[in-house]
């Protein structure tokens, strides 16, 4: 019997606590989780293995680490999904771009969103798998 795979999810947070019980929420949900504590810890990571998804909360060891890592995250080739990790009280700095927003409160919602986003990568993947067929299909 194969085994299951897990999506991979690198959590990136320099707060403990909300470390922890992020990663345990996730966890619980299913998900094979790593998490990292800098963005250095989290390029690291990056450049070392694959995710499907990153979770960064914006305000690390400076206030543009969290959009570092994210950044970084998405120059990957394999492109994983990724999203800002904010309590409901957090308020987003002026003038940011539009970005996806995961709220740590209420776990059914927090696992609705981390599924979506999962979801929205694979159709993301199976989309350009399609154009390169087509593409190869036309030089062929």
């Amino acid at each position: 019997m194969p085994s299951l795979a897990l999506a991979r999810v690198l959590l990136v947070d320099h707060d403990l606590t909300s470390r922890l019980t992020l990663q345990t929420i996730l966890r619980a949900g299913g998900y094979w989780v790593e998490v990292a504590a800098t963005a250095a810890e989290a390029i690291e990571k990056l450049d070392e293995g694959r995710y499907d998804l990153v979770l960064s909360d914006l305000h690390m060891e400076s206030d543009g680490a969290g959009l570092k890592v994210l950044a970084h995250a998405r120059m990957k080739e394999y492109k994983p999904a990724t999203a800002v990790v904010r309590s409901e009280l957090e308020v987003m700095p002026a003038g940011r771009p539009a970005e996806v927003f995961v709220k740590t409160e209420g776990v059914p919602a927090l696992l609705a969103k981390v599924a979506d986003l999962l979801g929205d990568r694979a159709l993301r993947r199976v989309a350009r798998s399609l154009r390169l067929a087509a593409v190869y299909q036309t030089t062929v």
